[in-house]
Order: C-alpha cells, then structure tokens, then sequence
C-alpha cells in the first residue's frame, strides 16, 4: 500500500474515532508524518501509533494528535504556544491552524532535526527554540492557546499564568490515584478561575523541569 493509500486510511480512521473537525482533519492531512519519523519508520508513518524518535522521546499517536488539537480550538488570529517540540509533527498541524506558534523543546538535537523540517516543508510561522519548557516562553506572553506535549505533575502553574483571559491550555496531567495515571485535560481559563475536563487516558513521558541536557 503506498503512503498515499495509508494516509487515506488514516484520515478515515480518524474520523470513526472522534477527530470530526474538518480543519483539523485536513491539517493532519496535509502534513506528511514520513518527514518526522526516522528513516526505519517510514513504513509506519501512517499506522495509528506512536513511534520512537530518540532520546526516549515519540512522535505522538495521530489519534492523541487529533484529539488534542481538536480540542484546542485553534483559529489562525490566534498566537499558539507548544511545550515539548519532539519530532515537529504537532508543531506543523498547529501551524497551519493558527497565526503563530511558539515551540520549545529541551533537546538540542530534536529541536535541530524539527527546525531543519519546519524550513524544508516552509512552514514560516513557526519559532521554535531550545529551553526549559515547564518554564513556557514569558517573553511572549500571553498566549491564547497552550499546548503541552509532556506529562505534568498537576496544573502547570507556570505556563496557566501565560495563558490568556479566555485561552484554552490541553496538556496530558498526572493523577496518581486514577487507574489510568495520565489523562489529556482540557483547561479553559475564566476571570474566575479554571474550568477542566478530562478527554481521553494517555502515556506521554513527563514535563521535566530545570537545567538542560548536555548533549
């Protein structure tokens, strides 16, 4: 089956499965998922699964991708905050959902692989760097969406507070005492407070805070 074919039945995949917003269908659709997998994956760039790209790093599952970007509810007025580059993949279906992304990533060699992609494939509207991602990007606050790649340890305090009046923050959060541990939240915040609803179990790798890895 060529990679056409596969990412036909993807899309399709996807749809049963609860991706239904068409913008965010033909976002995934135009974003060739072979570009950021590693060379002995390509065969696998369109099955519906995560897939190893170093560092104990993934590019994520394209149905936890799906969901998670659906529930952004991403318009292209808005400027968009990624914690976590990895791959790119994410980045580059954010990208062309909204006005501006901004990504970190703590390794150097995956923010390096992911910038070289991001230029090859055009995809100008995205700035990405090499930092502390639980720190988020104060200079650039406030976003008016957040996107967290990265498990937290309960609300990520820091990057809410670079969240905008309004703004809509998906991050997979920790709870110990759920059989499933990781769950995708969804935080809306309000003048009053945060209004939180869990989406779907998940097992992405932790938020890591401090110095960066010397590589």
């Amino acid at each position: 089956m060529s990679l056409e074919a596969r990412k036909i039945r993807l899309i399709m995949e996807l749809r049963q499965q609860g991706v239904s917003e068409t913008e965010v269908l033909s976002a995934i659709e135009r974003t060739p998922r072979e570009e950021f997998v590693l060379e002995s994956f390509h065969d696998q760039a369109y099955d519906n699964a995560a897939l190893p790209i170093g560092h104990g790093q993934t590019i994520s599952q394209p149905l936890v991708v799906g969901i998670m970007t659906q529930a952004l509810e991403v318009n292209k007025r808005q400027k968009v905050l990624e914690i976590g580059t990895g791959s790119g993949y994410q980045a580059a279906v954010l990208s062309r959902l909204c006005r501006r992304l901004y990504t970190i990533e703590r390794h150097k060699v995956l923010h390096d692989r992911a910038a070289a992609i991001f230029s090859r494939l055009r995809l100008h509207n995205i700035t990405a760097v090499v930092g502390d991602g639980a720190r988020g990007w104060p200079e650039q606050a406030p976003f008016e969406r957040i996107m967290v790649t990265a498990a937290a340890k309960g609300m990520p305090e820091a990057l809410m507070a670079q969240l905008a009046v309004g703004g809509i923050m998906v991050a997979p959060v920790e709870f110990p005492d759920d059989p499933f541990a990781q769950w995708v939240v969804k935080m809306v915040k309000t003048e009053t407070g945060i209004i939180t609803q869990k989406l779907m179990p998940v097992r992405f790798v932790p938020l890591v805070e401090g110095a960066l890895p010397q590589e």
